[in-house]
């Protein structure tokens, strides 16, 4: 697909800042049977990133990271600065770190010239949206996630799609200082000639036409970058079929998936663009830390979590206590990721 750069991009620096990760958490995270979205990912160098000490998923349940890591912190200041960097310092200490981070991976990837990207927080608390306050949340989220990106681009013509008219409407209504604009998937032309990128936040499979059809506008002269932030396109409801097989070959596979984050309860799979796809799993040695397993120039498949976690099980002197934790979640997993995985 030929790429036309929109001109707020043509200043845009070829590097990325890390994000400040000092800040506090702001919301309670249970990470219980994660579903798992399907899309591609786009090898490229692996990304710098601090030394810092950085915390596990399970600092998102609230708790501040800097009591938990205060001995460790103090440690760390001990040590020579040419320390080997951790294992897990890519990883982000709080769920807005993780938003920010993805802004970031989103602003390196259109800058570069990526025309569809994907950005994925797998966590069921993002997932669930029949939970009270779920959506809400969400909003706030995604707010987040545009005003980083403005601020990481410079482009002030940046357009937010939402999943239906009312909350876009409600949301253009609480967020008068915002400096993106606002549709929904329904409107009868939510893209102007002026929008330079859009942003469909949360987009849902019972709305794949609109989405398609809005992809394939911006694919005109000249092309404009999508961003998808936390699609919700295959549904383990509608099956695995001929209709998601398509999908997948012909409308998922045009994307890259910029930044994913998975918890699980025994490790993680991360990816930051332009870094590789990470596993990662418990340090049995140091509690709220991961060690990382394996990279993969792409997603990881369910049987290569499987091995990978049996692999750490079979290491651990606690016998097969992370195995068993994980073991319920690959075999419910197994036959949908298998179909949406690439």
């Amino acid at each position: 697909m030929a790429s036309s750069i929109p001109s707020c991009f043509s200043s845009y620096p070829c590097s990325l800042s890390l994000i400040n990760t000092t800040s506090t958490t702001r919301f309670a995270l249970p990470f219980s049977n994660p579903i798992f979205n399907g899309s591609n990912g786009i090898l490229q160098s692996r990304s710098s990133s601090s030394s810092r000490i950085c915390a596990k998923f399970e600092k998102f349940q609230g708790e501040s990271p800097l009591q938990d890591n205060l001995e460790e912190t103090t440690q760390l200041q001990a040590q020579p600065q040419e320390a080997k960097e951790e294992d897990d310092s890519c990883l982000p200490s709080d769920l807005e770190g993780a938003v920010w981070q993805s802004s970031q991976a989103s602003a390196l990837f259109v800058s570069s010239g990526g025309m569809r990207a994907i950005v994925e927080l797998l966590i069921p608390q993002l997932q669930f949206l029949d939970d009270e306050g779920a959506q809400a949340e969400l909003w706030e989220l995604s707010r987040i996630f545009l005003d980083k990106l403005i601020e990481e681009t410079g482009c002030q013509k940046i357009k937010a799609i939402f999943p239906d008219a009312g909350a876009a409407a409600l949301l253009k209504y609480r967020w008068k200082d915002a400096g993106f604009g606002f549709a929904s998937l329904s409107d009868r032309k939510p893209v102007e000639s002026e929008d330079e990128i859009v942003v469909m936040v949360v987009p849902d499979y019972q709305m794949l036409r609109y989405v398609e059809n809005i992809a394939s506008n911006l694919s005109d002269d000249p092309p404009r970058p999508l961003i998808m932030w936390n699609p919700r396109l295959i549904s383990e409801d509608v099956g695995v079929g001929i209709n998601v097989r398509n999908l997948r070959r012909y409308f998922l596979s045009t994307f890259t998936t910029v930044y994913s984050m998975r918890p699980f309860p025994s490790g993680a799979v991360f990816r930051c663009y332009p870094g590789m796809w990470k596993v990662f799993y418990d340090d049995k040695d140091r509690p709220n830390r991961y060690l990382l397993a394996k990279e993969f120039i792409r997603r990881p498949d369910a049987e290569e979590l499987e091995i990978i976690f049996g692999n750490v099980e079979e290491k651990s002197e606690k016998g097969p206590s992370i195995f068993n934790k994980a073991a319920s979640i690959f075999s419910s997993l197994n036959r949908f990721m298998k179909a949406i995985s690439k």
